[in-house]
């Protein structure tokens, strides 16, 4: 099945727009009376019919609108650094999003070797990543933030921060609570500073380890967004 993201679709019809209404035309070649998948990225599913075909504003008629039967109790958000190859970020942003994940916020750290990113791009892949795993809801994309600013905001839940250290021996799997909000910070390629990993146990965040392997960035993000939603199943 073909699932299309439509964020405004209400009401009894809707036009797509023109991305949308010509790879359902021109590529797919459906015609009038084919019926189409859509989902609004909010939890719902919509079973369209073509009225119209404008390939450059398609017109659908919804006959049928459903709440997504998959209801998870928990909500997990990732905060990582964004990777200095950005094809690694967007590789974080299509797996965690097939996996399950709510929230994704761009954590700009004292070792972070890329500060600039660009959000329509990488909701291009969240987007793409939704449709592709026939998921309902799109995921949060917040705008860049620095770790001193993140690590103050409240959050009703657990907080763990991931990082390499000897010391730090407790493993992820061992301390999150299933059907519980979780909250992880994972660091850029360098780690984070140690005066970061001070700050966020100040304010709250356990140390937490991934494994005995030496993660890249993403790794360790997917490794954490598995994680969690393996011991919510």
């Amino acid at each position: 099945m073909n699932l299309f993201y439509a964020p405004e679709i209400s009401g009894d019809s809707y036009t797509l727009n023109r991305e949308e209404s010509k790879h359902i035309i021109r590529v797919l070649r459906k015609g009038i009376g084919d019926h189409i998948h859509f989902t609004d990225g909010k939890g719902f599913f919509y079973q369209c019919k073509i009225d119209d075909t404008n390939p450059n504003a398609c017109r659908v008629k919804i006959t049928e609108r459903t709440q997504d039967n998959v209801h998870r109790k928990f909500y997990l958000q990732i905060a990582i650094a964004p990777t200095k190859n950005i094809s690694r970020l967007e590789w974080f942003l299509e797996k965690s999003t097939e996996i399950g994940i709510d929230q994704i916020t761009p954590l700009l750290c004292s070792h972070s070797e890329r500060t600039i990113i660009k959000p329509d791009r990488l909701k291009k892949v969240l987007v793409s990543a939704m449709k592709q795993s026939l998921k309902s809801r799109l995921p949060v994309l917040d705008e860049p933030t620095t770790f001193k600013d993140f690590i103050k905001q409240s959050f009703e839940g657990d907080k763990f921060i991931a990082y390499i250290d000897n010391e730090v021996t407790t493993e992820l799997s061992k301390v999150c609570t299933a059907e519980k909000n979780t909250l992880v910070l994972i660091g850029p390629e360098g780690d984070f500073s140690p005066e970061e990993v001070e700050k966020a146990k100040q304010n709250g965040f356990l140390p937490v380890s991934l494994g005995p392997s030496r993660l890249r960035t993403e790794t360790a993000g997917i490794v954490a967004c598995h994680t969690i939603n393996l011991l919510n199943q």
